[in-house]
């Protein structure tokens, strides 16, 4: 095997279990939230709304799922649908103030373990890191 092959079996191997951390780690910070729970009321606060259509593709997952978990959502309180002030057909979704108070909760929760985690790491290696995630990701 050669040396950029073996990099990618450990870039594959180590993204995997980052995911696996991340979904394990979901539930312990708020019982009720899981990661794409999580992840979708992120995107709504950053965008202040948009529509559950969006949501499916920018993080591209199936309509059926997102409707479930905003459905979901609803339900407990943290997402509501308003119309859309330029097409009245048109539903947006918007965090409810509980749904502000659990992301903020769930955001310093996450922070404070990613800052234990990295806390020996050299503030050059962290920007690169992040460098790198971001660039992976684009």
């Amino acid at each position: 095997m050669t040396a950029p092959d073996r990099a990618e079996e450990i870039i594959h191997r180590e993204l995997t279990a980052f995911a696996r951390r991340a979904r394990a780690s979901a539930g312990r910070m708020h019982p009720e939230l899981s990661l794409v729970s999580y992840t979708l009321l992120g995107h709504l606060e950053e965008r202040d709304g948009c529509r559950a259509t969006d949501l499916a593709a920018h993080y591209a997952l199936d309509k059926s799922t997102v409707s479930r978990q905003v459905t979901a959502l609803e339900r407990a309180g943290l997402v509501e649908r308003r119309p859309d002030p330029d097409d009245a057909r048109v539903q947006v979704l918007h965090l409810t103030e509980a749904g502000r108070h659990i992301l903020a909760q769930v955001t310093e929760s996450r922070r404070a373990a990613f800052r234990e985690r990295l806390a020996g790491w050299p503030q050059e290696d962290l920007v690169r890191f992040a460098t790198y995630l971001a660039r992976y990701n684009a």
